[in-house]
């Protein structure tokens, strides 16, 4: 009907608005759904949360977890780090007492030691001696070599008193006479064989003298073919050292020196006026190494000659130092180097 307002449709900016207010009363609920740059609602933010809270107590509980299991393994660890301290305690007692034990037992040993020393001081003292005093009783023998074996029959004195008077041209006045006169060493049968020496043991010791010295001076005498020395008896030690000393001569001659064999075992050297003694080879070969890088003359004969003087007279070692070797030996001496015999 005209005039009516029901009937009539809106037309231009009425019917924008009309369309514009009912969308507005109309319209739904804003999506969750938001951009990357759009705000978390509150029940988004309280769910990760709550996601990332029982992560992180998983993690802790995961951590704590190894942590007690390293707890766990070294504690044992340190059960059996204290078990073998314990065992490294007793070990060390056990050597601790074997320490001490030691300890004792080496001051044991070196009183000993030092007992021993002093005896084998008194050993080497009674050794001297007795070489000394050995050579000392046989001042009076002579010593022969070279007479073939039975030349001398069934008596030896006899024989001896003869042959000596003979061979030294000496007149003896009161005649020679023996104490004891044999061979050496077991009896040969073969006389291919070199023979064996004579001892003779002279009663006068003026006597046995006078032989020695023609028997240096004059040098080997003769038997028929047989070539006879006439020599000193010493003892084995005796020998030995005057072996050692002999064997030196060569040395002596090239160098140009005097010397001389004395007193039994004491070689004199005599080197451009200077006089030296050697009790000792081992000492005499050093006094020839300070000489290697010397030039002497060794073409000289008066030089180079044997002296021929040798003291027939027994005795290991001099006076002086037969002295030197008791005075180790004496009590004073000990007690002034502050030590005590054991």
């Amino acid at each position: 009907m005209p005039g009516s307002k029901t009937n009539q449709k809106p037309t231009g900016k009425s019917a924008r608005q009309l369309l514009f207010s009912e969308a507005l009363h109309h319209r739904r609920p804003t999506s969750t759904i938001t951009g990357p740059h759009s705000p978390p609602s509150p029940t988004q933010s309280t769910a990760m949360s709550d996601k990332e809270q029982s992560i992180t107590m998983e993690k802790i509980l995961q951590e704590i977890t190894a942590v007690s299991r390293r707890i766990e393994g070294m504690d044992a660890s340190l059960s059996s780090l204290t078990l073998e301290i314990k065992s490294m305690r007793s070990d060390i007692a056990g050597f601790q007492t074997r320490v001490t034990g030691l300890e004792h037992r080496m001051g044991s040993l070196e009183t000993q030691m030092t007992t021993y020393r002093y005896r084998d001081q008194d050993l080497l003292y009674l050794r001297i001696k007795l070489t000394d005093l050995e050579d000392r009783s046989r001042r009076d023998n002579i010593c022969l070599l070279g007479i073939p074996e039975h030349e001398e029959g069934t008596d030896m004195q006899a024989f001896l008193g003869s042959v000596l008077p003979k061979l030294t041209s000496l007149d003896f006045d009161p005649p020679l006479e023996f104490q004891r006169a044999h061979r050496v060493g077991p009896k040969r049968s073969d006389t291919s064989l070199r023979p064996r020496p004579i001892i003779a043991c002279l009663l006068r010791h003026n006597h046995a003298r006078q032989i020695l010295q023609t028997a240096r001076k004059q040098g080997p005498f003769r038997i028929g073919q047989h070539d006879i020395r006439i020599t000193a008896d010493y003892s084995k030690d005796t020998n030995e050292r005057r072996k050692a000393f002999l064997a030196l001569r060569p040395r002596l001659r090239q160098l140009g020196m005097k010397f001389g064999l004395f007193d039994p075992t004491r070689m004199w050297v005599t080197n451009n006026s200077i006089s030296k003694d050697f009790y000792n080879p081992d000492e005499l070969s050093l006094f020839f190494d300070s000489f290697q890088h010397q030039h002497m003359d060794s073409t000289n004969p008066d030089c180079s000659q044997d002296t021929g003087r040798e003291n027939e007279g027994g005795g290991l070692y001099p006076r002086a130092q037969r002295k030197k070797a008791r005075s180790i030996m004496t009590p004073t001496s000990i007690k002034g180097a502050g030590m005590q015999r054991g």
